[in-house]
């Protein structure tokens, strides 16, 4: 029972919310970053910021089906961002770090 309500409350956590304009996005673990770049370009969605897991992405979806075209892409979660900022890199100088919504 506690294992079960433990993941309960762990889906809905992660849930993206209704109308969120900002994603993380999670692809299969043993693509590498360029792949994961490259299925998120496919899928016409904006990158906002890289973590520190190379197939773990915040995107900004194109409005007009863009979920659907993430998984079709190969993605295979959508969380919410806040979800995953312990994974986000401190910034190294080459903009890896930077958060695009502030420029």
């Amino acid at each position: 029972m506690l294992i079960a309500s433990w993941i309960a409350v762990t889906a809905l956590s992660l849930q993206v919310r209704a109308g969120a304009e900002v994603i993380a996005v999670a692809f299969p673990p043993w693509w590498g970053a360029e792949r994961t770049l490259l299925a998120a370009a496919s899928a016409h969605a904006s990158i906002v910021r890289m973590t520190a897991v190379p197939t773990l992405l915040v995107v900004r979806p194109d409005r007009d089906g863009g979920l659907n075209r993430l998984y079709e892409a190969g993605a295979w979660l959508t969380i919410d961002p806040q979800a995953v900022a312990a994974c986000i890199k401190a910034d190294d100088g080459v903009g890896v770090g930077d958060d695009l919504r502030r420029r």
